[in-house]
């Protein structure tokens, strides 16, 4: 059996595993799995695989290449991913906004890295992922107060020293970066993992071994999707995929010389799950719009969450689809021109839908006019002669 194929089908299995350990654990409890994973499995992983590599100036680009990523797909969410939203569904819109450029790299990509691509490619994704926190922990946070300043019915003092010093404590606080800080350092200093006693490395290896399953069983379990709003998250986590691919096609041909590993994980990187930062932020505003008692909210809460059930499963899947079938994936034409049909196909319903508005717009307009015309002509009829017509219309 194929190697990536059997790998796949061992990932499924444990996925299936935690979809039947559904009705045996509560939501409550998931997140001391999602804990368990962020502060503890995570870390020793990405901390054994910084240690693996050699430090030069050169990998800023990683995580400059994903903080760009960001970047685009932001403006391509207000100016063309979302643009078939009504005007007045600003919320959702601003939603979208925060959570369809973000990405969750540790939960839905970097157990596939590990287990097709291997330690030394993880890394340089946990440098990538630095990018993307900058993003989604800082921009996206200044983003999210800004529209709630604007949007906010009670002007309020703030003081922005102690919401950049809050800000600065939950980053320190965040085990993951903690760990890429400490790796780092000791990367500058000219030390590995050899370089530490070993119960520490055997402790940080035998963590680190726990990460996969551990993700894969908590997307098994976590999987709870709501029909309320299904066909237009699918819809929306569509045109994100497809402008991944786009852009992530666009890289690979403008860098030819990227070998097949640089090139999958310049693919699969973008289609990482949505993060759960940017919820957290929007949870924060909703918590202050309450006490502010705003009847019009800056974002759409329930919406979101829905987006954050929906990405998981998702993303998980594509991944595992694309190192599945890797060889095809490689190829910047086929990404470039997978990423076209699949916003062709993902836009085609909301094309089809307006111009069969406007034709049933014209029809109405025309039999309007058309039944106007038989009146006056209706009418006309009834008199003898112009004369009395030309009384009547005087009158």
């Amino acid at each position: 059996m194929n190697f990536a194929l059997q790998k796949t089908l061992e990932l499924i299995l444990i996925i299936g595993l935690g979809v039947l350990l559904q009705k045996k654990v509560a939501k409550q409890d998931l997140k001391g799995v999602k804990v368990l994973i962020l502060s503890v499995a995570l870390p020793a992983t990405i901390f054994v695989a910084l240690l693996k590599i050699e430090l030069n100036g050169t990998l800023l680009v990683f995580p400059l290449a994903a903080l760009t990523f960001n970047l685009l797909m932001l403006l391509a969410t207000k100016y063309f991913l979302a643009a078939s939203l009504h005007k007045e569904e600003k919320s959702k819109k601003r939603t979208l906004m925060m959570l369809l450029p973000s990405t969750a790299p540790g939960l839905s990509c970097f157990p596939f890295i590990v287990a097709y691509l291997g330690d030394d490619t993880l890394a340089l994704a946990a440098l990538a992922d630095i990018g993307n926190k900058i993003f989604v922990l800082i921009l996206l946070y200044m983003l999210a107060m800004h529209w709630y300043r604007k949007n906010s019915v009670v002007e309020k003092q703030e003081s922005s020293s102690a919401k950049l010093k809050g800000l600065f404590i939950s980053l320190i606080n965040e085990p993951i970066n903690i760990v890429i800080v400490v790796g780092l350092v000791m990367l500058g200093f000219g030390l590995n993992l050899s370089s530490l006693p070993t119960f520490f490395q055997n402790t940080a290896l035998s963590i680190k071994d726990l990460m996969t399953p551990l993700v894969l069983l908590f997307i098994g379990m976590a999987v709870r999707i709501n029909k309320g709003e299904f066909k237009l998250i699918i819809s929306m986590l569509f045109r994100r995929m497809g402008l991944a691919f786009l852009l992530s096609g666009l890289f690979a041909y403008a860098i030819p010389a990227l070998t097949p590993a640089m090139i999958l994980l310049l693919v699969v990187f973008p289609q990482s799950a949505c993060s759960f930062w940017p919820f957290a932020h929007m949870s924060a505003i909703q918590s202050m719009e309450d006490k502010d008692e705003q009847p019009n909210p800056t974002f759409d809460v329930n919406f979101g969450l829905n987006i954050l059930a929906c990405s998981l499963p998702f993303s998980t899947l594509l991944i595992i689809g694309i190192f599945s079938f890797s060889d095809y994936f490689i190829n910047p034409i086929t990404l470039l021109a997978l990423g076209l049909i699949i916003l062709a196909i993902s836009f085609a319903p909301d094309i089809f839908k307006t111009t069969s508005f406007r034709a049933d717009r014209e029809r109405k307009i025309t039999s309007k006019l058309l039944k106007r015309k038989s009146k006056m002509t209706i009418a006309k009829g009834n008199y003898e002669d112009e004369k009395t017509l030309n009384e009547a219309k005087a009158s």
